[in-house]
């Protein structure tokens, strides 16, 4: 308990509430049974992604604490929305292996592009809000207010695709990783362009954050798998 508390209370650590630890906990242990062999790459990969979400969400804190977007912490539904694609090609990995019906370096590869479109939102929402051009609606391409969902800024699709690369580096050694990453990358940032899409919709009541960041990222898990099936 006393380990929760702190890891709660430290912003430089971990940016979950209690209930989003133990959630996460659980994500780590399935993603190690079900991947086998692979178990601690695709842990390992989730670990990247917290480790970098939570530094580019303590960034500019103050400011965003100003423009009242800064969250303290986040919990369970934060961890199925960006884990449960993550963890669903795992399990697909899992049960394919006796069959290969699809190939395994490509559940590999779609797994780190959907962890990636995940990482690209995040850091598009978390560091777009700190420059000083004003948000478009996607859809509209309409100017919005700073912290709406569904406004993109050039300065939070940069930020995305830096996050998507950091992913993408997980692939660095692993059978054609130049393209590889390249295809992550893209994923990536498709991924958070849906994401903002949906979270248009988001603003007008038709879904929420949840549908919006798992939305994002099936679009980049998905565009990965499609384009490395037919190459």
């Amino acid at each position: 308990m006393e380990v929760f508390i702190k890891l709660e209370q430290s912003d430089a650590l971990l940016t979950l509430d209690r209930l989003g630890i133990v959630f996460a906990v659980c994500l780590g242990a399935l993603l190690l049974y079900l991947g086998g062999s692979m178990g601690i790459f695709f842990l390992a990969g989730m670990i990247w992604f917290l480790v970098i979400s939570t530094i580019v969400t303590v960034t500019g804190k103050e400011r965003k604490m100003k423009l009242k977007l800064y969250q303290e912490a986040r919990g369970w539904r934060n961890v199925v929305a960006n884990g449960l694609i993550p963890l669903v090609v795992v399990a697909l990995y899992a049960f394919d292996q006796g069959s290969h019906f699809i190939s395994p370096a490509i559940l590999v590869v779609s797994y780190v592009a959907s962890v990636a479109a995940v990482a690209a939102d995040k850091f598009g929402s978390e560091l777009g809000v700190l420059g000083r051009s004003r948000p478009i609606t996607l859809l509209t391409l309409k100017p919005s207010k700073i912290g709406v969902s569904g406004g993109v800024t050039l300065m939070g699709v940069l930020a995305g695709v830096v996050g998507a690369a950091l992913i993408s580096l997980m692939l660095v050694g692993y059978g054609n990783y130049p393209f590889y990453m390249t295809i992550v990358i893209i994923s990536g940032l498709v991924g958070t362009l849906v994401d903002s899409v949906f979270g248009y919709f988001e603003e007008k009541g038709v879904g929420n954050k949840f549908t919006s960041n798992l939305m994002g990222g099936l679009a980049g898990c998905l565009l990965c798998m499609l384009v490395l099936i037919h190459i």
